[in-house]
């Protein structure tokens, strides 16, 4: 069952024009530290934020944005905003070529053509094995990431489309490697499912038809977070490299000394 986390006071405005953001911080680790405020965000992308929601991220001293969509999806929603003296980085954690026409279908298709692709669980099914794809097969990007925070680029901010998927597993990933537990990073992963945070779905046909109750339906399990998501990375972390540790030490090439500056940067002090 996942962990209900203590309420810790932050700052987390409901952005107009960005959706799922939030900060990680005050998350435990196993050690009784706690993931330091201000330090590691995660949101949508920031395509359409607003003026206000600028001048907001702007004041978090943000160092570094990692935007993890790929060159197809920042087509479809547009670059991110500029935030002065921020740098900016593109790391595709997917590849645009990948179910192009599945993903045609889920923006154009009917119900029986959405049914075809999504029905009796191939839209779980898919999900998961991206999940696991990302994790097994996307170790060099997450590295990169990982060495960047350890070196300095903090105070960061990780986004994809929706700040579900990608972002939520490179966040997943970084908080992993300082030691905060699959349970706890399970409990924020889930928060992307607030009414609030969830990404706005667009379609095609906009209409009562196009997004009716069994289009929406079968359209969820792409477009919502899942506990079995997240259980299917982990589990290739375990599968593949037999555990966490050696996941970071072989998969990631981080060494221990990486990880250590990641701590200094990321937790509270201990």
């Amino acid at each position: 069952m996942t962990q209900q986390l203590p309420q810790i006071p932050s700052t987390e405005p409901e952005l107009a024009g960005v959706r799922n953001f939030r900060d990680v911080g005050g998350l435990p680790t196993a050690d009784g530290r706690r993931v330091r405020h201000g330090r590691l965000f995660r949101s949508g992308h920031l395509a359409h934020a607003t003026t206000e929601d600028a001048a907001f991220l702007g004041d978090l001293g943000l160092h570094t944005v990692f935007d993890f969509r790929n060159e197809t999806d920042r087509r479809l929603d547009g670059l991110d905003v500029e935030l002065p003296g921020v740098r900016s980085v593109n790391i595709p954690l997917s590849d645009p070529a990948d179910g192009a026409e599945f993903w045609h279908v889920v923006r154009d298709g009917d119900v029986s053509q959405l049914h075809a692709i999504l029905g009796d669980g191939k839209g779980v099914n898919r999900m998961i094995a991206s999940y696991r794809s990302i994790i097994l097969d996307r170790t060099a990007e997450h590295s990169r990431v990982l060495h960047a925070l350890a070196e300095d680029s903090v105070p960061a901010l990780m986004h994809c489309a929706a700040g579900k998927d990608r972002a939520g597993l490179a966040i997943a990933v970084s908080l992993l490697a300082v030691g905060v537990g699959r349970e706890e990073i399970e409990a924020d992963y889930l928060k992307s499912n607030d009414a609030h945070r969830r990404y706005k779905v667009r379609r095609s046909d906009m209409s009562a038809k196009g997004m009716s109750d069994e289009v929406m339906e079968l359209l969820n399990p792409l477009f919502g977070a899942r506990a079995e998501y997240l259980s299917a990375a982990f589990a290739v972390i375990d599968e593949t490299w037999g555990g966490t540790d050696r996941y970071f030490s072989e998969g990631l090439k981080l060494s221990h000394g990486t990880r250590e500056r990641l701590r200094d940067r990321l937790l509270d002090e201990s």
